[in-house]
């Protein structure tokens, strides 16, 4: 069963349901389940959905959601009840996210000196990395940026102290104990270890986003000349 919910305004056009204060992965995937039942059922006046490991956002238009005393507690009052019938059950497994990775090199140039920090060598890091099944946890950060849980302890590693001003779209990276890829070319502080010929966030596609919270992500190693090949602009 759920956490009893607790309500937070965000601003004047967001309201955060807070779950609890421990994320759990149980937790995050009821939290997922209930965003899907709110998108499909399309309250009146909320214009996104968003899951968070312990909370879930809902963004909204003041002037849409209904009567009340504020926009914000007419939203509240329309949510809480729907809240308390709905089924605590998990997200289904998800898709199956098959992402190739050229590891190393180039395209992975943080991979020698985290190999060398965990006393590994660099193929041994690309084996653990690729043998993992990850879950994806949480969207955010940039859009389609997905917080992937499952990393090996192994591999964990800190942030980099100084981030890049530029990682480019497609980077494979290790962030403390998180992997992830990075969708567009934005800063970042992750440890690069390859990329992906694959576009993760196309805004003009449907879903625009490839992963989605609930998803298993494999990572694939493949050579520079797969990744060349499969490349598109």
């Amino acid at each position: 069963m759920l956490p009893a919910a607790r309500f937070f305004p965000m601003g004047d056009k967001a309201l955060i349901i807070k779950f609890g204060d421990r994320a759990d992965p149980a937790l995050t995937l009821h939290i997922a389940a209930l965003a899907r039942q709110l998108r499909e059922s399309r309250p009146i006046g909320v214009r996104d959905v968003v899951p968070a490991y312990t909370t879930l956002a809902l963004h909204y238009d003041p002037s849409a959601v209904g009567s009340g005393t504020t926009p914000y507690e007419a939203l509240v009052a329309s949510i809480e009840p729907w809240l308390k019938f709905q089924s605590s059950a998990a997200l289904p497994a998800g898709q199956l996210i098959v992402i190739p990775v050229c590891y190393g090199g180039a395209l992975g140039e943080d991979l020698p000196a985290l190999a060398q920090r965990h006393n590994l060598s660099d193929a041994e890091v690309i084996d653990i990395h690729s043998a993992a099944g990850y879950r994806v946890a949480l969207l955010g950060f940039v859009p389609g940026f997905a917080y992937l849980d499952g990393l090996d302890a192994r591999l964990a590693t800190p942030r980099r102290e100084t981030p890049r001003a530029q990682v480019p779209a497609g980077s494979v990276a290790i962030g403390g104990s998180k992997t992830g890829v990075y969708p567009l070319a934005t800063p970042g502080g992750w440890h690069i270890i390859g990329r992906t010929p694959l576009h993760l966030f196309q805004p003009d596609a449907m879903p625009p986003c490839l992963l989605n919270v609930g998803d298993t992500v494999r990572f694939v190693p493949i050579s520079e000349q797969e990744f060349q090949a499969q490349a598109t602009p």
